[in-house]
């Protein structure tokens, strides 16, 4: 048997590059790791934050929407003898100019830029070396450094995230990671939209965005790790070798990723916008908006018209986000507006097949328990940061 495998496989051992041997031990040192993390971030935020946010969206919704796609549409379906079906095509709540322009010009560039730098860090082998360095900060709630995993795969989908929870030892802490996911990890859309809306404020609002989001996390993974029973596993993890990106595999990698978004995410971009197109043509859109005034006009100091971008945020979180974009677009928010916005979107209840998920996952006591849970937060959250903000005063720009 041995010489039949001799025969037919060869095995090419390569000596791994003291330089990078060096660099990956430097990555997990508990002194140098820290600012090699912030700057991979960094890095990150630059080249979708500010590429893939602001130049390329700029352009594909400027340009290649704005003054060639939704003008030409619009003049394509000017002369249909129905006026309901123009405004479904090329309306406020249209199928061109508000689904397919917030799909296709918004968010998937954003998107494309976000999947190009996250398998930069898969076949970097850096991911986990990032959770050697969170391992501390995870202790605090119950978890490992394991746990960074599902939340890394999170920023991707939460919804296969959930599944992927599967990898921590113990019932309580695949249940924390759950809580998690369906309170503050936003998926790859949603977190592309988020950074690009971050890239138009000053960094003070930026910084409040992430520490209050971090915040949350870390009070309700502790909370929730005194509160269920359970007992906590140890943290063994296999460290690969750091490693130069192969440009194929990148290539292969991002262009199946952005084919599962158009597949699966333009649909649902398409359904939701149907939605809000169905509830305005019959009025309810106004009246959802007067009942709920109260909550995101008075309490989170949103305007109004954020009460459909919330709505259809149930369908999925990326196209809510895609909703705040346009407003503070259009300048819509204010910059206290954007920063309490952002929180409340990022916290908020997870969309339906992650919901779905968790039903799957855990069973529909538990999953109804943790969407009450994630709603009572992000309403607590976002009012008490909307007063703070107002009442304080603090300053913003």
């Amino acid at each position: 048997m041995r010489q039949i495998l001799n025969a037919t496989f060869r095995v090419q051992e390569t000596a791994p590059s003291p330089r990078l041997e060096a660099l990956g031990q430097l990555t997990m040192h508990p002194l140098w790791g820290l600012p090699i993390v912030l700057a991979v971030l960094a890095l990150v935020y630059l080249f979708v934050g500010v590429l893939g946010a602001r130049i390329l969206v700029d352009w594909f919704e400027g340009t290649l929407f704005g003054r060639l796609i939704n003008p030409a549409v619009t003049a394509l379906v000017a002369p249909l003898p129905l006026p309901i079906v123009r405004e479904f095509l090329v309306g406020p709540y249209g199928l061109v100019t508000m689904a397919l322009t917030y799909g296709l010009a918004i968010v998937l560039p954003i998107v494309a830029t976000f999947f190009i730098a996250f398998g930069i860090l898969e076949d970097s082998g850096y991911l986990p070396r990032l959770a050697v360095m969170a391992n501390q900060v995870f202790k605090a709630m119950g978890l490992n450094g394991k746990a960074v995993l599902p939340m890394i795969l999170g920023l991707g989908c939460d919804t296969m995230a959930t599944l992927t929870a599967r990898i921590m030892d113990s019932r309580k802490e695949r249940v924390i990671v759950t809580l998690l996911l369906a309170l503050g990890v936003p998926c790859s859309a949603q977190l592309g939209v988020i950074l690009g809306m971050l890239g138009a404020l000053p960094p003070a609002a930026a910084l409040l965005w992430l520490a209050t989001v971090a915040g949350v996390l870390l009070a309700v993974g502790f909370l929730a790790s005194r509160v269920l029973p359970g007992e906590s596993s140890e943290f063994v993890l296999e460290i690969p070798p750091l490693r130069l990106p192969q440009a194929s595999n990148l290539l292969i990698k991002t262009a199946a990723r952005i084919e599962w978004y158009l597949r699966e995410v333009i649909p649902v971009f398409v359904l939701g916008t149907a939605v809000l197109f169905a509830l305005d043509e019959t009025g309810l859109l106004a009246r959802i908006e007067h009942v709920l005034s109260p909550v995101v006009v008075s309490w989170l100091g949103l305007p109004a018209a954020a009460t459909g971008v919330l709505l259809v945020g149930f369908l999925r979180r990326d196209y809510g986000a895609a909703g705040l974009f346009a407003l503070a677009t259009a300048g819509a928010l204010s910059v206290r507006q954007t920063v309490v916005a952002l929180v409340v979107i990022t916290l908020f209840i997870p969309c339906i097949a992650a919901l779905l998920m968790i039903v799957r996952e855990h069973g529909l006591r538990v999953a109804l328990t943790m969407l009450a849970t994630v709603l009572a937060v992000v309403l607590l959250v976002g009012g008490a940061l909307n007063l703070a903000l107002g009442g304080l005063h603090v300053p913003l720009g």
